[in-house]
Parts: C-alpha cells; structure tokens; sequence
C-alpha cells in the first residue's frame, strides 16, 4: 500500500465510527440501532415461525437459541437458556439475514460524476454510512463485485463500524476501451504494467491487455484478500468508450485470469451482456455470468449444460437517472432494461441457477430501495421463491470461493452451527413479499453475527 492510501485508511477508521453515527442520526429512513454491542452470552428467539431460507414452509412456534454469534439451537423447549437474554417474538417470523450479491460497496453512495472525481478518504467514508444503512435495510451480507471494498471490510469485522459481511473482488478487471475503462483520451497511451487511472491507482477498476497482464491483475486482487474475481467480458452502460455489442478479453486472456484463480481455490465471475460475450466467458471456464440481460435461447441453454451460474438483476429504470436524459449511457441503460423481461424468462425455463443482486450505483436513494428491488422480482417468481433465492440459494454461490471463503459458518440460513445473521420480521413475507421493501416497518429485530443492531420491541 502507498503512502497516500495508508494516511487515507488510518483517516477514514479515525472519522468512521463518528461519521456513521451522525449519518444514522440524520437519516430519518434509518431507525438508529438500539445497541450495537454483544449482547452478551446469549439470545433466545421465543415463540416464532422460523424460515429456515431453505423451505417454502415455516416452522411450528419454536424457539431459536444463539450462543456468541452462531444459532446453538432450534427446540420447542426454551427452558433450559435460563442465562439468555429474551426477545419474545410473539409469533413474528424469524428468517435469515438478506444477501446480495450483486453489491459495491464505495460505489454506492455518490453521483457518477463525484465518484469518479472523489479522493480515497470521502469514498471510504461514505461507504462506512453506507455500510451502515445496508445493514438496517436487513441486508447481512453482500459480495462487492467491483471496488476497493477491503480496508472497509476489515474494519467491519474487526466491529469498528457495522455493516454487513462482505465478499470482496476487488477491483473490476477490465481491457483498454473496456467497461470499467474511465479514463479520457489524453490519458493515452498507457505505460504497459503501469496505473492507467486515478480509480486503478485506488483499486477500483483494474487494466489488463494480455494474459500475462490479466494474471497480474488477479493475484494483485487476491494478494489483498479478493473471495473472487470480477472481469468485464463485454461492454457496459457506464463506461462511455464501451459500447453494449462489444466482446472485450480473449478466450486466452478468460483462460489465464481463471487459471489464477482456480490456483487460489476461488473463482471468475464475469459481467456480459450479449451471447458472444456470455460463450466466450463459459468456454473459457468462467462459473459465474453477471447480467445476460442481451441473453438468447442458445447462450441459456449453455449456462444450463455447464451449469454456469447465472447472477441476474431487476435493474429498476431509476438508474439511468445518474446519467444525462438521450446521452450514451442513457441510451445504452434503455436496452439493458428492456432485456430483462427476456432473461427471467429463460432462466426459469431452462432452470438456471440464478442468484439475485441489485447492482445499484451513483445512487444513495435508489440504495435505499434495495428491499423493494428484491420485492419487484415478483413479476417473474413468488414470494418464497424470491426470499430462498435472496437467503440460501444466494450463500451457495457465495460457496464458490472455496476456500477464498472469509467467514466459515455457513449464512443464509437458519440452522444449527450457522451464523446468527437474523431478521425478526412484521407480518409473513412469505405471503406478502413487500413486507421487505419496508425495513424501518417491518424488520423488528436486526441481527449480525449474534450482536443486536435493531430491537423496536
């Protein structure tokens, strides 16, 4: 680490812990945590329906028993946790934390145009503010799919500030002219092996134009703590020198960034677009494809045969707000839209596995909604099919990292030996699926990693 992003590291987790409390305080969307202490060396769940984020059924009134920051027990008898502290759920639905997969941490809160232009200390403090509203929005876990995410990530599990558990990629890969390739033309040429922009020299974006370069890139990403690796295999909305159609790396360069990180026990995933980008991608052996949103019958099919995993967004048209109405971007927003419909669609009839994210950017309102962009998956799936998918179907791909794995509990679920990441909720979601798009409302309880952030009972 340079001199500069140490200084800007030791300023952010100085200011973070004031930073986010003032912004919670200030946020009037965000009900303040009651505690965000341990609560000591126990909690008992008393008289609630459990879904387990697995089954579309809930459980009889049970009794759900966490000890440190793992559930110890699910039973029908409470009386043995005589040295718990109680909540008495009074029948409310305990289910599993949230999950998404499709996240940026210190891309989230910002215009287009401040984030791009903002130095490292104002992105990592408002990704500490962010970190935090994510957490209060139910959403225990995310896996950050492009940005310098690690430094924040260290300093939520070390309890200096909350937010959710993080998977982090690091830095999105990308070509010279790529989707991720910010820079302007008097930034050309480019010294080979050297930072090609402000957003690479701070981890956001990484350059890479041979397989050699592309290893490079990868083991720098892992060197730092990456559970995975994020490539751009296509053209993106937000990059103005990228357009939709284009296929970025070689099959070569694909091959050599998942040799590196199949060395590491970890995986690719790979943001595409188009069925060019997509085949490419699997042949090369990539597992994971971002988006598809251009996806045709036959690139379904091939997902389905190699069992590729599809990690598929509703993306709300409120995006394109972070851009100029008619302008490039815009335009290019305006397809991808319009090719949701078809890519749900496919994934339901040949059975993909299809993992849900939001991949809000620029954006701290549309943030905000994170809940109710899970809730509009209801146009394509019900609402227990959403919440499995949002909950365990969501943890196994995060499984994928094998042994990159930060946390070794499983999430996601609830069940013995699992970690207590747990929502209390107001009404059955199960049955009514914008039960979530409400968190202020209807989350009662926020739990993460056995420490109480939110009680309102």
């Amino acid at each position: 680490m340079g001199m500069r992003a140490a200084w800007t590291v030791i300023a952010w987790i100085l200011l973070a812990s004031t930073t986010a409390a003032l912004a919670a305080a200030q946020d009037t969307s965000t009900p303040q945590a009651e505690t965000a202490q341990p609560t000591g060396n126990a909690v008992l769940f008393r008289n609630v329906r459990v879904f387990d984020g697995v089954s579309s059924q809930l459980s009889a009134p049970t009794n759900v028993l966490v000890r440190g920051n793992v559930i110890a027990s699910i039973s029908a008898d409470a009386a043995a946790a005589t040295d718990a502290r109680v909540i008495d759920g009074g029948g409310r639905i305990l289910m599993p934390g949230l999950i998404d997969v499709h996240w940026h941490n210190l891309l989230v809160g910002l215009p287009v145009i401040a984030a791009l232009q903002a130095d490292e200390a104002t992105l990592n403090i408002v990704g500490v503010v962010e970190a935090q509203r994510t957490l209060m929005r139910g959403f225990t876990t995310v896996r950050d799919v492009g940005g310098p995410s690690f430094s924040l990530k260290r300093a939520i599990d070390q309890g200096r500030v909350p937010g959710p558990r993080i998977w982090p990629a690091g830095a999105m890969i990308s070509v010279t002219s790529g989707h991720g390739d910010f820079r302007t033309p008097r930034d050309l040429p480019r010294t080979l092996g050297a930072p090609a922009s402000f957003m690479d020299e701070i981890g956001g974006t990484a350059i890479a134009d041979s397989p050699d370069e592309v290893r490079i890139r990868v083991r720098e990403q892992l060197k730092q703590g990456a559970a995975l690796i994020k490539l751009t295999a296509g053209g993106g909305v937000s990059s103005p020198s990228s357009p939709l159609d284009v296929v970025t790396f070689s099959e070569e360069e694909l091959r050599a960034a998942v040799g590196a990180a199949n060395d590491w026990g970890t995986y690719v995933t790979v943001h595409a677009y188009t069925p060019e980008a997509i085949q490419r991608a699997i042949r090369a052996g990539v597992q994971c494809i971002e988006h598809a949103s251009l996806m045709d019958d036959e690139s379904a099919r091939m997902i389905a045969r190699t069992g590729t995993w599809l990690s598929a967004q509703p993306l709300p048209r409120e995006l394109a707000d972070a851009f100029p109405v008619g302008s490039t971007e815009w335009l290019k927003a305006q397809e991808v839209f319009d090719g949701t419909d078809q890519t749900y669609k496919l994934a339901k009839k040949y059975k993909l596995k299809t993992a849900w994210g939001t991949d809000v950017l620029f954006s701290s309102a549309l943030a905000g909604r994170q809940g109710a962009i899970l809730a509009s998956m209801s146009q394509w799936f019900s609402p227990p099919e959403i919440l499995i998918m949002a909950t365990s179907t969501n943890a196994e791909l995060l499984k994928l990292s094998g042994k990159r794995t930060p946390y070794k509990n499983d999430v996601g679920v609830i069940k013995e030996g699992a970690f207590a990441d747990l929502l209390l909720v107001e009404g059955n979601p199960l049955e009514d699926i914008n039960l979530v798009a409400d968190p202020e409302r209807n989350f009662k309880v926020i739990m993460k990693d056995g420490v109480i952030y939110k009680d309102t009972l």
